[in-house]
């Protein structure tokens, strides 16, 4: 089967094999992977230097002669001084060898078809200049990224040898760095201003022109594993934080060698087929894009819904078209989302005209903080002022209330004890921080602290079923964390709460997650790159509040809701890992 056949053959495969993943990038929709495509990609490469992606000719010159006249002119190139005698490295034994190649190919290591290895050296930065060098952020997989480039001074260039600046044909090699840096490659055919290396990237230049199919072996999923510093057979030493690709292991590094015209076709084919990937790549996205924003149009009718009846009615077409709607875990958080509004804004139950109104209860919530601050358990807060027309963003329904989030509960902040004493961090009770924040309901913290550090510091008991939220820390840039103490905790100083006896603090939970957009807008990211909630700012927040009856009804609602979306993201996960095997099962197949 013709590469090109087993392309087409399963399209489906490739491009709708989707993974979700948590950080976007190149071939991501967000937080989706194309992995269907990325697996296409490897196995490209895979076939390229396996001799699998074109057909042999018999009547190619067999690598064995091109390998002998590289090593006859670069022994001319010694004897006329141009390059350096370079120390011989030992035969390549047969147990080197990863795979088995096609005839007239071999194996070969990289000093013996290079002119040049060497890393790069430290730069001296100037604002303008003549010559710019290469750092590790211009070697990137979606290509040459020269804008990420700096200038030397113009008084040390003259301490770089003619050997050190880039020519046509060249290959750089990220040589510094775990995690997806070092390893990136990148072949450079044209070379069109004056540019040198620093000391994070090896400078490959090969004796003929080999750069383009030395990279694209390199960019392979079987070597690039190899720069995990954990990998069995790891290209990288020193520690995780310090790895390095050291230039030994560069100049010794086994590759396979085609005869020089196979080369060519291979990297012709090997260019047509990525740019076919990079045509699927863009579609796929366009495709994406456009799902996510037909479900979000049709999404924003439940939302423009007039009332609870017009609100079946669109509920009930949407429904139809689940399965087809609700394919991408983004769309199905988009409908967690929109869920949440529906509730905030007093669209997802019908109203009932027995309910006790919300003015009743906000009298009860008042009467409450009163008296904890009459005995002395709270201080007496502020009045905050009431909800102007102005600020009130859509029209309530009858029985419900605007109110500021001040209003509904007693509002505390938390401290660290001081970390010199022991006897302050060996008790029971949970000191919940940020990175504790992730989950809805808590009951334990990674830290714990003792009735000592309490008395004897700023930090003071949060009473069972509060509300518990981050007001600073760069978590707020992307999300904002909110949860219920499910027992007696305390906090610490980029946490606020808000504690009542009177109010049902689940619904308040999903509150704060529908209006999270809104609480977003107000953080602010100026100070140092930290992400900061003015407690003014989030307490004076104009939030819709519901009769006490009508809360229970609408978590019941959210719950019967968020069950569903949770099946049908169980259901699309189980899809996808099937969709995953199938183009796992389809690149081993093609290769073996």
């Amino acid at each position: 089967m013709t590469v090109e056949k087993l392309i087409t053959d399963h399209i489906d495969i490739w491009s709708s094999t989707l993974q979700t993943r948590s950080t976007a990038g190149r071939g991501s929709n967000g937080k989706i992977d194309l992995y269907g495509i990325k697996k296409l990609r490897e196995l490209i490469l895979e076939l390229a230097v396996r001799g699998k992606l074109v057909p042999q000719d018999p009547n190619d010159e067999p690598a064995s002669e091109l390998l002998k006249r590289i090593a006859a002119e670069k022994a001319e190139l010694v004897k006329q001084g141009k390059i350096k005698k370079q120390k011989s490295l030992p035969e390549i034994s047969e147990d080197e060898k990863p795979f088995e190649l096609p005839e007239g190919w071999g194996w070969t290591r990289l000093s013996d078809i290079s002119a040049y290895i060497q890393r790069g050296k430290g730069p001296k930065y100037a604002e303008h200049g003549s010559v710019k060098v290469v750092s590790q952020k211009c070697v990137q997989w979606s290509g040459f990224k020269l804008e990420q480039s700096r200038w030397i001074t113009d008084e040390s260039i003259h301490s770089y040898t003619e050997e050190r600046f880039l020519i046509d044909g060249d290959v750089l090699w990220n040589s510094t760095g775990a995690g997806g840096t070092a390893g990136r490659v990148i072949y450079l055919p044209v070379v069109k201003e004056k540019l040198v290396v620093d000391s994070h990237i090896t400078l490959i230049r090969t004796v003929r022109d080999n750069g383009q199919f030395i990279s694209n072996y390199i960019s392979t999923y079987g070597i690039q594993q190899r720069f995990d510093p954990k990998h069995s057979n790891t290209l990288l030493s020193g520690t995780t934080n310090q790895a390095e690709l050291n230039t030994s292991v560069v100049t010794s590094f086994l590759v396979p060698f085609p005869p020089q015209k196979e080369q060519e076709r291979i990297n012709d084919k090997a260019a047509e087929l990525m740019s076919l990937c990079d045509q699927l790549e863009q579609q796929s996205l366009i495709s994406l894009d456009a799902h996510q924003q037909l479900v979000e149009t049709l999404l924003a009718t439940l939302t423009d819904s007039q009332n609870a009846e017009e609100l079946t009615e669109n509920w009930a077409r949407i429904s139809q078209h689940f399965d087809t709607l609700f394919t991408t875990e983004a769309s199905i958080d988009t409908l967690k989302q929109t869920i949440l509004q529906l509730a905030v804004m007093g669209k997802l139950v019908p109203q009932d005209p027995n309910d006790e109104p919300a003015s009743e209860l906000l009298k009860r919530i008042e009467q409450e903080k009163e008296q904890l601050a009459k005995e002395g358990k709270i201080k007496k807060q502020k009045p905050l002022p009431p909800v102007s027309d102005e600020e009130k963003s859509f029209e309530l329904p009858k029985g419900w209330e605007w109110v500021r989030l001040g209003d509904i509960g007693t509002i505390s902040g938390g401290g660290t004890p001081s970390k010199n004493n022991e006897k302050y961090w060996s008790g029971d009770i949970p000191w919940v921080s940020p990175k504790d924040m992730k989950i809805d309901y808590i009951s334990t913290a990674e830290l714990n602290i003792s009735e000592l550090a309490v008395t004897n510091s700023s930090v003071r008991i949060i009473p069972n079923n509060s509300i518990l939220f981050v007001v600073r820390g760069m978590i707020l840039a992307h999300t904002f964390p909110v949860a219920i103490n499910q027992r007696e905790v305390t906090i610490n100083q980029d946490m606020k709460s808000i504690s009542s006896r009177l109010f049902n603090m689940d619904f308040l939970l999903y509150l704060m997650k529908g209006m999270s957009h809104q609480i977003l807008g107000l953080v602010d990211r100026s100070s140092h790159g930290t992400c900061k909630l003015v407690s003014e700012k989030l307490f004076g927040l104009q939030i819709p509040l519901p009769p006490l009856s009508e809360q229970g009804r609408i978590n019941s609602r959210i719950a019967e809701l968020m069950l569903l979306c949770d099946t049908l993201k169980s259901r699309l996960q189980s899809a996808q890992q099937t969709q995953l095997h199938l183009a796992d099962a389809l690149t081993d197949a093609a290769l073996n």
